[in-house]
């Protein structure tokens, strides 16, 4: 698989010279997410950073469940992140589950009570709040701030143990509540939750949470650069509190006098058109507007992998934009960009009428039939070539061809003569229309002088369209697909169901496609000259159902709306 080259952005440049100053000898990154949802394109963004920078620099990856909610986490998650990742492309140091170190977590803890540096509290979600302050109003001590660590352990250990109930009690860092920083007020480092965890099982009531979690986890792993969004910026001096206030044995963290992992912060890239919270993608799913975490209109990795997206499409568009230190609203098109170059580069070519409309060329011999050999890509020898049947009858789309066409329109018409690619040149002689007026077989007449390209006269045929033999043709359903959203930013909207694309989806189920795609491997990609570019679905196509779902139109046809 191709990589994109690997960009040059602050956070490079920052592990680079800790590398040439020596203060590490190699770097070892981590892609923590938390097995409560399937993976979206903000992720990869994230997966490409930490696992490219190790790679790029020559150091390690770990990938690294951060799993400690059990009431949204499940196994299904977790495969699902997991083969996400692989999929991409890249291989991790390390498999890790912050559920692994339960135990470590807990003995930090009771180092924190004994050190009295941690206390056990009472105090409900809504007094907590109350108590905490705000960003102009400093906090107020609990006043179960100052238990003494013997009865701060009791407490803990009983709170272990199961004898209190949900929310009776929290234990709390003690650290500021005047501090400017709000997340230095106490926070909260376990809380219980009679919950069946989906790796521990039922050992634990206790739950630790993640800002005291990761930081430890990061130290136990031997991780030097701990790469995350800018929402836990202000977090960053409680991850080097938890650490400097716990005894790290050095056979938890490698080497003697390692250096903990360093914190640093980018910017979170924001695509137009769709929505990225898991909240909101749960009610897409749940609610069903939409098929299901794979669905092809979700930037879910499994949805763009199903819709026909490669892992060096993502790679190249994670590369192209770029590591900031600002969040950034990145335009649908470029990454529908990284796909087409792509897949121009890469797809086969082949002929797919979406909406087929009969046409019978009647000089032609019935009975008789004949084959053109064609490229499969124009500019890639490569690639070799196909054989495309061609008989008396054909479909053309239903859009090439109009009765009262305007001068301007290139293609079939009454009287009117057009090209079909690859073949001989045609006139429309006859128009066949049902009761109703619909347009339902075209009568045409063909000059057999004009193969290849050539004709007898020297004429000029601006019109070419394109065609599947009907005695030859593979029935298909072809699903195209376009953005879910009608607006840039639906996630910022109240009611953002409201602003789904009602032609996000439309289904084909008549479509005629050439009958090479027949030979072709389910991973392959196809470009359907003059459409679009096309894959196999994953999930609906089988044996005795060809489907076929469009991953990208050939060209950027929002620019023109917007216009």
């Amino acid at each position: 698989m191709s990589k994109a080259p690997y960009p040059n952005h602050f956070i490079r440049a920052m592990t680079s010279n800790d590398l040439k100053n020596g203060k590490h000898d190699y770097i070892y990154t981590r892609f923590p997410p938390e097995p409560n949802g399937y993976l979206h394109l903000g992720h990869a963004k994230s997966i490409c950073l930490n696992f490219g920078l190790a790679e790029h620099l020559g150091g390690k990856c770990n990938l690294r469940f951060d799993d400690t909610n059990p009431e949204k986490e499940s196994l299904e998650y977790m495969e699902a992140i997991r083969d996400s990742v692989a999929w991409l492309g890249f291989e991790w140091e390390k498999l890790c589950y912050a559920s692994d170190y339960y135990d470590h977590l807990y003995g930090f803890a009771l180092e924190l009570i004994d050190k009295g540096l941690a206390y056990v509290d009472n105090l409900n979600a809504e007094q907590m709040r109350e108590y905490r302050g705000t960003l102009t109003e400093v906090g107020k001590d609990s006043p179960n701030r100052d238990r003494a660590p013997a009865e701060n352990r009791d407490l803990f250990e009983r709170m272990r143990a199961g004898e209190f109930g949900e929310g009776a009690y929290t234990l709390r860092a003690k650290i500021d509540m005047g501090s400017p920083n709000i997340s230095m007020r106490d926070p909260i480092i376990y809380r219980i939750r009679f919950a069946h965890h989906y790796r521990a099982g039922d050992k634990w009531c206790i739950y630790p949470m993640y800002d005291f979690t990761h930081c430890i986890s990061d130290a136990l792993e031997g991780i030097t650069h701990s790469l995350c969004t800018l929402e836990f910026q202000d977090n960053r001096a409680l991850y080097d509190w938890f650490l400097a206030n716990i005894t790290l044995e050095e056979n938890l963290i490698g080497e003697k006098g390692k250096l903990m992992p360093r914190q640093i912060e980018f910017g979170r890239s924001n695509l137009e058109y769709t929505v990225a919270s898991k909240r909101k993608l749960i009610q897409l799913v749940t609610q069903g507007h939409v098929n299901g975490w794979d669905d092809p209109r979700l930037t879910t990795l499994v949805g763009l992998r199903r819709r026909g997206y490669t892992p060096a499409s993502i790679r190249n568009f994670c590369a192209e934009i770029g590591v900031t230190k600002k969040d950034s609203t990145i335009d649908m098109a470029v990454l529908e960009n990284a796909i087409r170059q792509d897949l121009e580069a890469s797809a086969t070519r082949v002929f797919g009428v979406l909406k087929p409309l009969k046409l019978v060329i009647t000089n032609y011999a019935e009975g008789e039939s004949e084959t053109f050999t064609v490229k499969n890509h124009p500019k890639d020898e490569t690639m070799g070539t196909r054989e495309i049947p061609f008989g008396r009858e054909i479909y053309i789309d239903q859009d090439d061809f109009m009765l009262e066409p305007p001068a301007d329109f290139f293609r079939l018409g009454p009287g009117r003569e057009v090209r079909l690619r690859y073949g001989y040149a045609i006139t429309c002689n006859e128009v066949i229309q049902d009761q109703h007026g619909n347009v339902v077989e075209l009568h045409c007449t063909y000059d057999p002088l004009t193969a290849k390209g050539k004709t007898s006269d020297g004429r000029k045929i601006k019109g070419i369209i394109h065609w599947v033999s009907a005695a030859h043709a593979v029935d298909a359903q072809v699903r195209v697909y376009d953005r879910l959203y009608n607006e840039p930013n639906p996630g910022a909207a109240e009611d953002f169901i409201s602003l789904i694309n009602p032609e996000s989806l439309q289904t084909f189920d008549n479509a005629k496609l050439e009958p090479s795609v027949l030979d072709a491997s389910t991973d392959d990609r196809f470009q359907f000259e003059r459409v679009g570019y096309f894959c196999f679905d994953s999930v609906d196509h089988c044996e005795n159902k060809v489907v076929m779902n469009r991953t990208v139109s050939l060209r950027d046809t929002w620019a023109k709306r917007t216009v």
